[in-house]
């Protein structure tokens, strides 16, 4: 409880230290307090969210996508798949990266020595965190961070890591107990 009290006071302190923070937080809370500037990629996200629907409007239908979004190939990605292939596309995405959890921890728990265990369930939380984090600032639940989404953003350094943490995983599976 102390430490919790703790943190949220650290972060109350450097969100006072510098302004930018202050009006970052303040447009996270309200996106639509600043239409034009601070709240247009959150605001433009859920727009292309929210008129997927159900079915979404068909593969390369987006609309959000032509100048209204901007970084939808890297950061807002997930919006776009959301607006085109609707909640059902949204929802087999999050399927997959609850399916590579699942995996990813099983691999840890079958692991032949400690470290093993260890470097397969870090990998893991270290991916599917990212995804969570990615999911958040699209659907508006966090502030914009930056943060790619794995496996599906447009390539860069961010790929090739997370690629090189999939290759570690599979081959802490080779040699897994339970395969």
């Amino acid at each position: 409880m102390l430490l919790g009290g703790a943190g949220v006071g650290a972060v109350g302190v450097m969100i006072a230290i510098a302004p930018y923070r202050l009006e970052r937080f303040t447009v996270w809370l309200n996106p639509w307090s600043d239409p034009l500037d601070g709240g247009f990629q959150t605001i433009q996200s859920l727009y292309a969210l929210g008129s997927g629907g159900l079915f979404g409007v068909g593969l390369g239908r987006s609309r959000q996508k032509w100048f209204y979004l901007p970084e939808q190939h890297t950061d807002f990605i997930f919006a776009i798949i959301g607006e085109e292939t609707g909640f059902i596309g949204v929802a087999a995405i999050i399927g997959l990266f609850a399916l590579f959890a699942w995996r990813g921890f099983r691999i840890a728990l079958g692991a032949p020595d400690n470290f093993s265990s260890l470097l397969a369930m870090g990998l893991t939380v270290v991916i599917i965190l990212q995804a969570i984090i990615n999911i958040s600032v699209v659907s508006g639940a966090m502030p914009v961070t930056g943060i790619t989404l794995p496996f599906i953003s447009y390539g860069g350094t961010s790929l090739l890591f997370t690629m090189i943490a999939t290759g570690l995983l599979l081959n802490i599976s080779r040699y897994s107990n339970n395969r």
